[in-house]
């Protein structure tokens, strides 16, 4: 048992699928407890969706496909934002208007190249494929995420409960909004290169949803989000390894299946 374990990550090419899995699981994991909480899971999804354009117009460039997903979701972030503060549309027709337009761009730049194969690893995911310069992006994008929350928790915690209270005290929280729009754009990016542009939602939500099924706290959700996503990560690898699976969904079944247990055993606990 414990070689069936240890076997698949004495390549390097899984350490490295490993370790770029739990750095976006960590980030991830965090802000998703903040999407949760403020029910902003369809904006999740939307930006999973429209970093595609970004993506692709990266690959055909021949340039990094972060900075084009990097691009995408701040600028999906940031439209969104300016939008939803627009009395004439509403939060979530902003957001619907934007996840549609965008994820049509991209498909459309897609269609002018003959073989969408060459675009299964942006969809699907290439967490096997990470390279070295990958991890240094995805360490860097974890540590600015955890930076920030450290240094802003309250006032996200306080715009999260009490909106009307913070904007009295001058919490500002529609900056807080916005600041907290920008660190899921970043959050996301690094999750599309793991588990690709149509499953990165799974990795931003799930192990949140699953954590504040139990918490307390914003705190203890975190930590249980952070520790649901990586068993989600580590798991997927080594049952895709094995069974010859896909990673990225293996590792979104894995987070679906923990978000399962933990919500069938309060159930039975209630």
């Amino acid at each position: 048992m414990i070689d069936w374990l240890i076997e698949p990550f004495e390549a390097a090419f899984m350490q490295r699928a490993l370790l770029a899995g739990l750095l976006a699981g960590v980030n991830c994991a965090v802000i998703g407890v903040y999407i949760v909480q403020r029910r902003m899971s369809f904006f999740g999804g939307a930006l999973s969706h429209t970093v595609l354009p970004g993506m692709v117009f990266a690959f055909l460039r021949g340039v990094d496909v972060f900075w084009g997903a990097l691009g995408a979701a701040l600028a999906t972030a940031l439209g969104v934002g300016w939008l939803s503060r627009r009395r004439e549309v509403g939060e979530d027709a902003a957001i619907g208007v934007v996840l549609s337009g965008m994820f049509a761009l991209g498909v459309l730049m897609m269609s002018q190249v003959n073989s969408f194969r060459d675009f299964n690893a942006l969809l699907f995911g290439s967490v096997l494929g990470v390279a070295a310069q990958d991890l240094w992006l995805a360490g860097a994008v974890t540590i600015l995420v955890l930076l920030a929350v450290a240094l802003i928790n309250k006032e996200l915690e306080l715009a999260s409960v009490d909106p009307e209270y913070a904007c009295v005290i001058g919490a500002r929280p529609n900056r807080m909004r916005t600041l907290l729009l920008v660190i899921t754009a970043l959050s996301v990016v690094t999750a599309v290169r793991v588990v690709g542009a149509l499953m990165a939602t799974a990795l931003l939500i799930t192990p949140a949803a699953a954590a504040l099924v139990w918490a307390r706290s914003v705190r203890g959700a975190m930590l249980s989000a952070v520790i649901v996503s990586m068993l989600s990560v580590f798991v997927g690898l080594l049952v895709s390894y094995h069974y010859d699976w896909s990673s990225g969904a293996a590792i979104v079944l894995a987070a679906t299946a923990c978000f399962g247990v933990s919500w069938l055993v309060r159930v039975i606990q209630r």
